[in-house]
C-alpha cells in the first residue's frame, strides 16, 4: 500500500488553532453561552476554514464542544451522570496512582511532593483558572511520580480536555479555596506505607470534589 503525503505545516496549523481555543476556554475568553463560529473564527486567525474545522471537529470528538446549527459549536454542558462519570474514572487513576507510591516506600518521592504541593498551593490569584491549574498540578504530580506512563496519559485525557475547567469554573458561590489544603493529608496516607490506605484516602478526596463540584452547581 502506498500513501500519500501529508501536508505537515496545515496539521500545526490546526494544531495552533486548537491550542488558542483550548486557551481562550480556559481564560473565560470563550464561555458557554457563545457560538463558535467557523467563519468568525477563519476571519480573526486571518487562514482558511480547513484547520478551523479541523481544530473544531477534534474538540468535538473529546467531548470539548457540540454542534450549535450550521457551522457552529458551543462548549458541551456537562450533566449530573456525565460528573459522576469524569469524577469516578478519576478516582480509578489516582487512587491507583496513590496505591503504587505508597507501596513503592519511596521516602524521596514523598518529600518532592510535598513541595510540590506547598509550591502550587501557593494561589495567588483568586480566578477559578489559577485554582483549576493549583489542582491539576498537584493531582499530576501524583500520578507521574509512579512513573506509570499509561496512567499519566490516561489522567491528561481527562484534565486537558476544556470540559474539565468549565465544569470547575462554573462552581457558583462557592469558595474555591476549599478544593485546595487536603493534599498533604493524601501524602502522610501514602506515607503509611499501605496501598489500601493510600488508594481509600485518594478516592474519598476525588468524591468530596465531586461533591463539592454538584453543590456548587446546585445539580442537587
Amino acid at each position: 500500500m502506498t500513501f500519500k503525503s501529508l501536508s505537515q505545516p496545515r496539521i500545526r496549523l490546526a494544531d495552533q488553532v486548537y491550542d488558542q481555543i483550548m486557551q481562550a476556554i480556559r481564560d473565560g475568553t470563550i464561555s458557554a453561552d457563545d457560538r463558535i463560529v467557523q467563519e468568525k473564527l477563519a476571519e480573526e486567525f486571518e487562514i482558511s476554514r480547513t484547520p478551523i474545522r479541523e481544530a473544531l471537529f477534534r474538540m468535538e470528538q473529546e467531548g470539548i464542544l457540540t454542534v450549535a446549527g450550521r457551522g457552529g459549536f458551543r462548549i458541551r454542558r456537562l450533566e449530573k451522570d456525565e460528573i459522576a462519570e469524569l469524577y469516578g474514572a478519576r478516582a480509578s487513576i489516582e487512587g491507583f496512582a496513590a496505591r503504587l507510591l505508597a507501596e513503592a516506600d519511596d521516602p524521596k518521592t514523598y518529600a518532592r511532593l510535598r513541595t510540590q504541593i506547598a509550591k502550587a498551593e501557593d494561589v495567588k490569584d483568586q480566578s477559578a483558572q489559577a485554582y483549576f491549574k493549583a489542582n491539576m498540578t498537584i493531582h499530576r504530580a501524583f500520578v507521574k511520580a509512579t512513573e506509570n506512563r499509561f496512567l499519566l496519559e490516561f489522567f491528561d485525557n481527562i484534565w486537558n480536555r476544556g470540559s474539565s475547567f468549565t465544569l470547575f469554573a462554573s462552581i457558583k458561590n462557592t469558595d474555591l479555596s476549599k478544593s485546595l489544603g487536603d493534599h498533604l493529608s493524601l501524602v502522610d496516607a501514602i506515607e503509611t506505607g499501605d496501598g489500601s490506605t493510600a488508594a481509600e484516602k485518594m478516592i474519598a478526596h476525588i468524591c468530596d470534589g465531586k461533591d463539592l463540584q454538584i453543590d456548587g452547581m446546585d445539580l442537587g
